[in-house]
Formats: C-alpha cells, structure tokens, sequence
C-alpha cells in the first residue's frame, strides 16, 4: 500500500539546485503542478511518472513511502505505480465499451460487475451518455476522459494518477479530482486553468525547469474556486444544450460573482 511519495528536488535547467528540496504528497491529497509553458511542468510528471533516481536530466529522486523503488517496480508493467491521463488521449481498440472494461477488469483481476460502475460513475462527469454498446473508436473527448478517470478510479489499481492538461476536455473537472482523490490516489495536475488549480490542496510553482515554491491552497481560494466550478459547470451544460440544438434564452448567474 503506497502511503505517500516523496520528490527530492535536483537541478534546473541552468544547473542550479531547485528551490524547493523536498515534497511530500500523501495518499487522497491533490496537488497542482503550475508555471508558464516551458519552465518544466511536464519534466517534472515524467520523473515521478519514471520514479527517477537521479538518472533523467533534472537528477530528481523519487522516493515511495520513504523508499528507493526497486528496478523491477520501475520496469515491470504488472506493477506500474502510476496511471496517466492527458487531453490528447484516445482509444485506439476496435471494441466495445463493455468489451473494453470487462478485459481491463479480468487483466487486473477485478470483479465483471466493475464495468457497469465504471460507465456508471463515467456518465456523472460528462454530459454525453456513454453505453456498454458504443465503440470505443467513437466516442468523444470529453467521453474518453470521463470512462478513463472512471476506470482509473474503480479498476486500476495504480495508485499514483498523473493529469496532464485536461482543461478543455469537456468533463465535470471538480467531480473527476473528487472521484480519483476520494479512491485513495495520490493526484497530480498539470495545468494553466485557475479552475483546476484552485481545486488542488497545495500547488508546485515551476520556472526554468525547477521547482520554485510550494504553495498551501488559502480559504479564499477555496471559497473562489468553488465559484469558478459551478461557472465551469454551466458552461459545460451549456455545451452540451448548443450540441442538442437547444436555443439558450437565459443563464441563472447568481451565487457566481467573485
């Protein structure tokens, strides 16, 4: 059982020592990952993505409950420790739904009834119905996203979850952090929405390639981000009322006002 994993901080990409030597993430906690593009967001998931040990370009060393992962945890893919989730993923299998997630739930032995929770809990975070039936090949982003969280969630049993960029993905963004959180993972988002960033527990300040700060979530924040979902959400029901060919009359903005 993973409990938390640790990153010691290396060099930017001037070959300085990061500013930040140390961060812990603990299992259910959300952590953001936020800085200009270029200044080493993605570098940063890769390491922990590699559990590197000193042997990638910013000699980060990754630690899994206090403890130097072993090469077999590295390189074995049966024990992969980590689930990634990016915007530009797509289901490339020529099969169903169900097809798809009862092989995923026998590979992992898990129970046959998890595919009917997964497309269960995926419908909770998108606007666009997804059934057993429907081909893979087919579906949305914003489905694709919604049935990989979902799986992710019910029957991977990765326990680090990497989300790179998923803003414009055209999921319920608050519930899909909730739902991976919640199933005891430990979260990392990459992102340059304040929608997403504001959700997160504690944020990583990148710049240059380094690790600059770290900075706890406020109350105000909180309170803000609260705000900015339920715009999010009416946004992402308006979406999906334009995609019907309903015609919009009016938008209830009250309870938004920041």
């Amino acid at each position: 059982m993973i409990e938390k994993v640790t990153v010691l901080g290396g060099y930017n990409k001037q070959g300085e020592e990061e500013s930040v030597k140390k961060v812990v993430i603990k299992k259910g906690e959300i952590v953001g990952v936020v800085g200009p593009t270029g200044s080493g967001k993605s570098s940063l998931i890769g390491d922990i993505e590699q559990l590197a040990q000193k042997d990638t370009f910013s000699k980060r060393k990754i630690l899994v409950n206090d403890e130097e992962p072993s090469y077999d945890d590295r390189t074995n893919p049966r024990k992969k420790m980590v689930a990634q989730l990016s915007q530009n993923m797509n289901f490339l299998a020529d099969m169903s739904v169900g097809d798809f997630l009862n092989l995923h739930a026998k590979c992992r032995g898990a129970s046959s009834k998890c595919a009917d929770a997964v497309i269960k809990l995926a419908n909770t975070l998108t606007g666009e119905p997804i059934k057993e039936e429907h081909d893979l090949t087919i579906l949305s982003g914003g489905q694709s996203r919604a049935l990989m969280v979902a799986d992710v969630a019910i029957i991977s049993d990765s326990p680090i979850v990497l989300i790179d960029e998923i803003e414009n993905a055209g999921i319920r963004k608050h519930d899909a952090l909730n739902v991976l959180s919640g199933h005891g993972k430990i979260v990392m988002v990459v992102t340059h929405d304040p929608v997403l960033a504001l959700m997160t527990d504690r944020r990583i300040v990148m710049r240059s390639g380094g690790m600059e700060k770290v900075i706890s979530t406020t109350e105000s924040e909180k309170s803000i981000s609260k705000k900015l979902n339920r715009i999010d959400d009416l946004l992402l029901n308006l979406r999906d009322k334009v995609r019907n060919g309903d015609v919009i009359e009016d938008i209830n903005l009250d309870g938004v006002n920041l």
